[in-house]
């Protein structure tokens, strides 16, 4: 019998997954990839920031990746609000956020350890988790309040082995940021994995202070990329930013690990500051349509009133609670239904949401497609 990580794993497909595959002509409002939705970063830009990396080309590998690419880096979140100082010694490049987790696991935990993660959330750290065999405990979100961290829960869930706390702000797929700190963290005085790949999309908060800025006392990874920021999922990179509490303890050791993959490769590395340069006015661009479609998903799901949905505080997604007589059918066989009738949403239970029924929508879909599919769904919550 095999012992490998996912030996224990159901990987058969589900039950919506085969109805999925069965189906044709459904309006998917569960989509978040841009180049799916007509959300293309300016190809004039890409050529411009590719072009002189032809003429230049030469491989120099940096365990911590391209010295301009890291200086763009720091130059975005001395920028953000509040600022944050960062050292472009203290970046580091990887190929995806998923990279950086996998490195991050690696540096922090020994197998038996455990991290902590909210037990609402994109299903990705289970597998990392495993994969690392390392255990994923998880601590509350309440719903009623925005979605906030359970302080008592944090406390709760963490043990001598518990070797870092997972934040994600804004979170996925509830849109909650933090935005204050969290006593909790302080106490337990471990490492956080900070995930600020939506800190772009902001929706009833003015900006995402970047984590690292609320608990400078703790050691922070903070970790992002280009695959939300700029719309550009294919020309894979990401980044580890480590506070100074972090670079004092882990740089050393995070720089011979991201030195033994080197998974960056060296022309999005080169591509980094152009697009940083160049790329504000598309974000802007984006940002506004985001925010558009999330004021028109919120106005039609008003008007259902089986569906309680919160306005995020930042992200793009909406994650609606069903009410009445529909929440206590079978959450699986709702989507299905909605499956039949032209619309495909995930279930709660996708994101390890075990507390009533609810429904996620990516607002990422374009205009007409979004309009089409919550039509579907006022007519199946309807009376």
């Amino acid at each position: 019998m095999s012992s490998g990580f996912l030996a224990g794993a159901d990987l058969s497909e589900n039950a919506i997954e085969r109805a999925r595959r069965a189906s044709a002509g459904y309006v998917d409002l569960t989509s978040s990839n841009p180049t799916h939705q007509g959300l293309l970063f300016p190809p004039d830009v890409l050529r411009e920031a590719a072009e002189a990396y032809w003429r230049v080309r030469r491989y120099d590998p940096d365990p911590r990746g391209a010295l301009p690419a890291r200086e763009a880096i720091c130059a975005y979140y001395a920028q953000r609000t509040p600022p944050l100082a960062l050292s472009p010694d203290h970046i580091f490049l990887t190929a995806s956020t998923s990279e950086a987790y996998g490195l991050l696991f690696t540096l922090l935990a020994d197998p038996g350890d455990n991290v902590l993660a909210p037990e609402v959330t994109y299903p990705l750290f289970e597998h990392l988790a495993a994969a690392h065999h390392i255990e994923l405990r998880t601590y509350r979100l309440v719903e009623e309040a925005d979605w906030a961290i359970d302080e008592d829960s944090l406390r709760a869930a963490a043990d001598a082995r518990t070797r870092a706390v997972l934040v994600i702000s804004p979170h996925n797929p509830t849109g909650m940021i933090v935005q204050q700190p969290i006593a909790a963290l302080t106490q337990l005085g471990v490492p956080v994995i900070c995930d600020e790949v939506f800190a772009e999309f902001t929706y009833r908060v003015t900006h995402t202070p970047p984590f690292a800025t609320l608990h400078p006392e703790l050691p922070v990874f903070t970790l992002n990329g280009i695959s939300k920021m700029f719309a550009l999922p294919d020309l894979k990179l990401g980044w580890i930013a480590l506070n100074a509490p972090a670079a004092r303890r882990y740089a050393a050791r995070l720089e011979l690990l991201n030195d033994m993959y080197l998974g960056a490769n060296a022309l999005i590395q080169f591509m980094l500051p152009t697009l940083f340069a160049r790329g504000w006015m598309f974000v802007a661009q984006m940002r506004a349509r985001v925010r558009e479609a999330l004021d028109l998903a919120l106005a039609q799901l008003a008007a259902i009133p089986t569906l309680h949905t919160r306005a995020p505080q930042g992200g793009y997604y909406l994650f609606p609670r069903v009410l009445g007589r529909e929440a206590g059918e079978d959450e699986e066989q709702l989507v299905l239904d909605l499956l039949a009738h032209g619309v495909l949403v995930h279930p709660g239970y996708f994101y390890g949401c075990a507390s009533g029924a609810h429904l996620m929508i990516s607002c990422l879909v374009a205009h007409e497609a979004l309009l089409r599919g919550l039509a579907v769904i006022r007519a199946r919550f309807t009376p």
